[in-house]
């Protein structure tokens, strides 16, 4: 099924002009989310780092709403008094009305306000608002679904609000609303059937019905137009969460979704096609000098070699400057996520680094979070192995540093043979003795509740990688989200993603694939898919992805045995090169973290916005549709250090030849001045209190 563009902004260059101004100083914009300060899924991230870009654009109109979580208001947000009139009045007659609703600040870059509801203190509210929700929609919500309680309570707690604030405005209002995902989605179906002067936008981030489908190794892609939706969702007993999320998206003014292949499935699934496709970006910390961000990527890479010393300890015979650390994190579902096939190509890779007798080895992380009790004793065993080597060595270091220091003084060369005491001897001894070991390094770090039925450990077992000396691939399941506080692996995500050398994300089903995102903004290369947004998105505006380290993975177009024979070839291809090709590798991912900056892809957000006010509101906002077959983007070239590839296809290697090791056509400023003058200048937005933003959207337009 071709991927055509499903609207007209699809490409950074693709933006149209406006053919008139847009004032939003009479505007006010809510968006509504069950993530807003309320870290669930990857949605808080979307949430969280766009909130300081459309808080410059709107200022004081901007506001956040979601639901009231103690632990989380606690930590995240300072509760103030409502700085919006009309808004402080709303909220005052909906908690004289019985209901719970909270105004302050979130704190995050951009520090947006949030309306903060607290969903259970009206549930006693619940039989009579599902009896409404049947009669208007002919949906019934089961007593027994929680989460479809709490939406059906919020829902109608969020359209409360809005009816509330614009019966509370002095003059007519313009309100624009965006919900995020079917959570939020029945408010802004009940704010088109109670006909409130509200623009309305819907955002899917995945459909419910494609997660469900797709964990159910159903040929998802192939067969999207064959689907009997109803039939689905009622086997899988989401029905009615299905019909929640399809009412919102056919009621919305707007419908948007995060990437071109999610689009496709949005048109078939909920039977509409996007108006807008809106990526899912990041705020990029640039550094000032190109090495900063490659010490830090030694600096950490340190931090998890000390722990492979430790884990390993007692068969620790391998090289660690020959050891490449792959990763692949997120959440836990085993096929949809592409650990299936990323543990198939290790054991590929395996055999081929052991026939070709590779002195490199690999190690694999699996950073997934699984049921356990507690941490494997085996492991925190090696840790502290480790550490007890280190005081060892430090000890004798002290001891041998005062003797030479005594000799050095009284002006005699040290006698070699009695700077090191029987004692010393003795103490380094044991603890070597103390490394040793009768059993293999441990495959998990953690006890799994369900060892037998884990999925990872069960491929595991069947490809037989038991991290043994033989092996030249080790795998390491850490089955918790890191942190730094952790007494096994010190380091926070960040700090880890930083330390590897690649990511590999080989999902089946990835809307967009903020994993992948976060490995190019600190200049790790990973693996995609042309099933991930992400990937997608790479392809479009990347002439040859993979001289940058942006590997995309066919899973769309060959079946699973041909892609894990490319994915294979990916890793073994990137455990030939050299440590000067990865540092150059390195280098041109981190340039490509300016596509990924909310700076950019916060303008997608901007034109469905005003797509959204233009059509609410025609008598005030003017839209004038875009031809979406004229929207042609930008495309990075190819490096020109980089050789001429000898076919057309995207996926070619990275590797280089010996020849080229000693190359000089490798110039860094001079390819990476190449690339900035292919991608234009961040968006820059003025403040609410100086022009209005829109004021030169033309010009703004017609720069990008």
């Amino acid at each position: 099924m071709p991927l055509a563009r499903s609207l007209s902004i699809t490409s950074l260059s693709g933006l149209e002009e406006w053919d008139e101004e847009f004032d939003l100083e009479d505007a006010v914009l809510f968006e509504i989310a069950w993530e807003v300060a309320n870290k669930v899924g990857g949605i808080y991230t979307v949430i969280q780092t766009k909130a300081r870009l459309t808080a410059e654009e709107w200022g004081e109109n901007y506001f956040l709403v979601g639901p009231y979580v103690e632990s989380n208001v606690r930590t995240q947000v300072e509760l103030i008094e409502p700085t919006n009139p009309a808004l402080k009045r709303a909220i005052d007659k909906m908690n004289s009305s019985g209901c719970k609703v909270y105004f302050g600040r979130w704190l995050i870059e951009g520090s947006p306000y949030v309306v903060l509801i607290d969903v259970a203190f009206t549930a006693w509210n619940l039989d009579k608002w599902k009896k409404e929700l049947w009669d208007n929609f002919s949906i019934g919500v089961p007593w027994f679904d929680r989460e479809a309680n709490d939406a059906v309570l919020f829902g109608f707690l969020t359209a409360w609000l809005l009816g509330e604030y614009a019966a509370q405005c002095e003059e007519p209002p313009h309100i624009l609303a965006h919900f995020h995902e079917w959570l939020a989605g029945l408010g802004l179906a009940l704010c088109r059937q109670r006909q409130l002067p509200v623009a309305t936008i819907f955002t899917t981030h995945a459909t419910l019905l494609g997660r469900y489908l797709c964990a159910g190794s159903v040929d998802f892609y192939n067969n999207l137009a064959d689907f009997n939706v109803d039939k689905e969702a009622g086997d899988r007993q989401i029905y009615h969460r299905y019909c929640l999320e399809r009412t919102a998206a056919r009621c919305a003014h707007v419908f948007t979704t995060v990437s071109q292949i999610t689009a496709v499935e949005a048109e078939h699934l909920l039977k509409r096609k996007p108006d807008i496709i809106t990526p899912n970006g990041l705020n990029v910390k640039k550094f000032s000098a190109m090495h900063e961000f490659q010490n830090l990527h030694a600096q950490s890479k340190n931090r998890i070699q000390e722990f492979i010393r430790g884990h390993f300890y007692g068969h620790l015979d391998f090289n660690l400057d020959k050891c490449l650390f792959l990763f692949i994190a997120g959440r836990y579902e085993f096929s949809n996520k592409g650990a299936d096939i990323f543990l198939e190509a290790l054991a590929r890779l395996n055999y081929l680094l052991r026939v070709n007798h590779s002195d490199v080895t690999v190690v694999a992380f699996f950073i997934m979070p699984a049921r356990t009790n507690n941490f494997n004793v085996e492991t925190l065993k090696g840790q502290a192995v480790r550490k007890q080597l280190w005081d060892t060595a430090q000890t004798v270091k002290e001891r041998f540093g005062k003797k030479l220091y005594e000799s050095l003084l009284v002006g005699q060369l040290p006698d070699v043979s009695k700077m090191l005491s029987k004692d010393d001897f003795t103490m380094m001894k044991r603890a070597i003795f103390a490394t040793q070991r009768q059993c293999q390094p441990p495959i998990c770090t953690h006890n799994m509740l369900e060892d037998s039925n884990d999925p990872i450990l069960t491929c595991i077992r069947r490809i037989g990688l038991f991290n043994s000396s033989a092996d030249r691939v080790k795998v390491i399941f850490h089955p918790e989200f890191l942190s730094s506080t952790s007494p096994l692996l010190p380091m926070d995500y960040e700090e880890f993603v930083r330390g590897c050398h690649l990511g590999v994300f080989p999902s089946y089903y990835e809307p967009w694939g903020y994993t992948p995102a976060e490995c190019t903004v600190m200049g790790i290369p990973s693996i995609s898919t042309n099933l991930s947004g992400f990937g997608c998105f790479m392809e479009e505006h990347i002439a040859d992805p993979s001289a940058y380290g942006i590997y995309i993975l066919d899973r769309r177009y060959r079946g699973v045995d041909e892609s894990c024979n490319q994915l294979t070839s990916y890793l073994f291809q990137f455990c030939q090169q050299s440590r000067r090709a990865r540092i150059i590798q390195r280098n041109r991912t981190e340039r490509l973290s300016d596509l990924l900056d909310w700076r950019y892809l916060g303008r997608y957000y901007i034109s469905a916005r005003h797509m959204a006010l233009a059509k609410a509101f025609p008598d005030t906002y003017f839209y004038q549709p875009h031809d979406s077959d004229t929207a042609q983007g930008f495309r990075y070239p190819r490096p020109a250090s980089v050789p001429p590839s000898p076919s057309l296809s995207r996926h070619s290697s990275p590797r280089q030849s010996e020849a080229e090791e000693d190359d000089d056509r490798y110039d860094e400023d001079a390819e990476a001045e190449k690339d900035r003058l292919n991608i234009r200048q961040p968006l820059t937005l003025p403040s609410k209190k100086g022009l209005p933003l829109v004021s030169n959207l033309g010009y703004l337009w017609s720069v990008i």
